[in-house]
């Protein structure tokens, strides 16, 4: 396992709720290794998605930092922040959020284009990834034309287009049957594994957290393992 990619170090997030000071994360301490997959389980309302926008630099810490790669970000610039999530972080939802006019080898695109790459490399990089998620035939599919494990296969590789580092993604099969959600997470693992990506992946899906490297929720603030 390599050495750790993304690290919480002391973090802190408030909210003001009113004139009450609600607080989400108090002095949470978390490693990920690369090539590592850890579910986090906790039950709604717990901050499962406030942690991963903090990790994720969407939101800034309160207090403690955010190291990925050995780089401190919680201090730093807006536009420093956006170029770390646009080449070190990729981000996985409940819902696709696939662009609806573009096909499946399009919305793989995007991303790689933003960055600064050809279209003819990121063309062939997209199939090489609906090749690697076994959708390589629905291609030049749009998302309407997609069943629900197809779209969430095309939403991971669009994640990973850009090889980063950690992986983050909440409720990543909330939307699917059993058995696609079967499907889509050996998808996610193999790929993680294959990579050396460190993925943390919200669940309410136990069966599939028992299958990670390990398993954490968030108590009072904190990040602790199960």
């Amino acid at each position: 396992m390599m050495a750790g990619v993304l690290e919480l170090r002391q973090v802190e997030r408030h909210y003001l709720q009113g004139q009450k000071k609600l607080t989400i994360l108090s002095g949470t301490d978390f490693s990920l290794a690369g090539g590592e997959m850890v579910a986090m389980v906790a039950p709604s309302g717990a901050g499962k998605s406030t942690l991963l926008h903090t990790a994720g630099l969407l939101e800034r810490p309160d207090g403690g930092d955010v190291i990925i790669a050995d780089r401190a970000c919680g201090r730093l610039s807006d536009g420093e922040r956006t170029a770390i999530r646009r080449n070190d972080i990729g981000f996985v939802y409940q819902f696709h959020h696939l662009l609806p006019e573009f096909s499946a080898q399009e919305n793989i695109m995007m991303p790689q284009l933003i960055r600064g790459l050809s279209a003819e490399e990121a063309g062939k990089r997209a199939m090489q990834l609906l090749d690697y998620m076994q959708i390589a035939h629905r291609a030049q599919h749009r998302p309407a034309e997609l069943s629900g494990g197809e779209q969430q296969r095309v939403a991971i590789a669009r994640a990973v287009a850009n090889a980063p580092l950690v992986l983050l993604a909440d409720e990543p099969t909330g939307n699917l049957d059993p058995t696609t959600a079967g499907y889509v997470f050996d998808a996610l693992a193999a790929l993680v594994k294959q990579s050396g990506l460190a993925a943390l992946i919200a669940t309410h899906n136990h069966e599939l957290a028992r299958r990670m490297d390990r398993r954490v929720t968030l108590r009072d603030g904190k990040i602790v393992e199960l």
